[in-house]
């Protein structure tokens, strides 16, 4: 065996991205191993997952679980831990290697950043930590000589195809879409759709939160101001293109006319272990693409009137500063708030616009600007939907 057991830590374990990654980990068992678990609410699962994988540390981010926990894995030799503080601090232990990023929103940008001071390897699918403070993040990387592997599948597909690559012959990142579950949809029946509509995404499985940032398109904006960052070319230079089926998860153009592509069915396991793997390729058993079954693969253009937070990457990018730092917090609590239906689906976009509105803007943030600017807007956003609830 030519290779070290890879140590992980685990942010995001109960989720989907989590999931999977465990299922890979469990596949692998001598080339990964999770020495910490984190969750946020589900202690349940998390206590599952902690007798099963025997970590170092199980951490649940809610304090008010944390009894259940503690309890649960009293006797066992795993520390267990509790609090968003707990989670940051985790970070400097020395028990792990590579943090795998797999929570979604705001709050997995400060555990990221406090793993990179500790020199530890970052898989990254938590695509929020780069579109709230991209330019702190990947300076800090730069400075720790930090590589960040996306695991995001669109991010892995360009990473793909630009391995081997001079990043100065790329013309062009396009950013493939499924179109979400609204694709077909009129703009009547969008302004009508409802929750269970919302997450009946046709190719994915997902949480909650990122399948209606699928319906609504902001997800794609999301994936434009990442891959700026992650692969360092203008956003100008970065697009989206409807890709129905799923299969091209990416595409890179070069200035000679070529254009590659990285194809592979709908199944985020295959990111996270090239991810985890440090582009190793692992053999697996699972099933592979089968061309049969996709003689048509076809691709349009996106349509910003019936989706206009696909404009929003864009708009963030030009504008910098704290811009897309307000978007984010502002989506979080409107698709929270769609969630529990208090808002209409298109009021997702206007809790957007009104908080970009209302929020103070900082062109040139350090750390403690972004978690000002992010706690005022998602008061404003909050203060919004209350004027328009239901």
């Amino acid at each position: 065996m030519d290779y070290q057991t890879k140590k992980i830590a685990l942010l995001g374990s109960t989720g989907s991205i989590g999931r999977q990654a465990l299922e890979v980990i469990r596949q692998y068992p001598d080339r990964f191993k999770a020495e910490i678990l984190i969750a946020g609410q589900n202690v349940d699962t998390l206590i599952a997952q902690a007798l099963e994988f025997r970590p170092k540390m199980a951490i649940i981010a809610n304090p008010e679980h944390y009894a259940k926990l503690k309890q649960a894995l009293a006797g066992t030799g795993i520390e267990t831990a509790s609090g968003q503080q707990a989670v940051v601090d985790a970070m400097a232990l020395d028990c792990f290697d590579t943090l795998l990023n797999a929570t979604v929103g705001y709050s997995g940008l400060a555990p990221t950043l406090n793993a990179i001071a500790y020199h530890k390897k970052i898989a990254l699918a938590n695509k929020e930590t780069l579109v709230v403070a991209g330019e702190i993040v990947t300076e800090a990387a730069r400075k720790n000589n930090i590589k960040i592997m996306p695991v995001d599948s669109e991010h892995s597909a360009i990473y793909q195809c630009l391995v081997g690559e001079d990043i100065n012959s790329v013309t062009e990142l396009i950013v493939t879409a499924s179109g979400g579950p609204f694709r077909t949809f009129t703009p009547e029946q969008i302004a009508k759709a409802t929750v269970k509509d919302a997450l009946n995404h046709p190719n994915w499985s997902m949480g909650s939160k990122i399948t209606v940032d699928s319906a609504t398109m902001l997800n794609k904006s999301f994936e434009i101001i990442e891959a700026r960052w992650l692969f360092d070319i203008p956003g100008e230079r970065i697009s989206a293109i409807v890709h129905p089926q799923s299969i091209i998860h990416s595409m890179v153009r070069f200035h000679d006319g070529a254009v590659k592509a990285q194809l592979g069915v709908p199944d985020m396991k295959l990111p996270i272990r090239y991810a985890i793997g440090e582009e190793t390729r692992l053999v697996t058993d699972d099933a592979p693409l089968d061309f049969k079954l996709y003689t048509n693969l076809t691709f349009e253009t996106p349509d910003d009137k019936r989706f206009p937070c696909v404009t929003l990457g864009h708009y963030a990018l030009k504008r910098e500063g704290t811009a897309a730092c307000t978007i984010n917090a502002a989506n979080e609590i409107a698709v929270a708030a769609f969630l529990k239906n208090q808002i209409h689906f298109n009021d997702i976009y206007r809790t957007i616009m009104s908080t970009l509105d209302s929020t103070t803007f900082i062109q040139t943030p350090d750390y403690h600007d972004y978690v000002a600017v992010n706690d005022e807007a998602r008061q404003k956003a909050s203060q919004f939907i209350q004027s328009i609830s239901k």
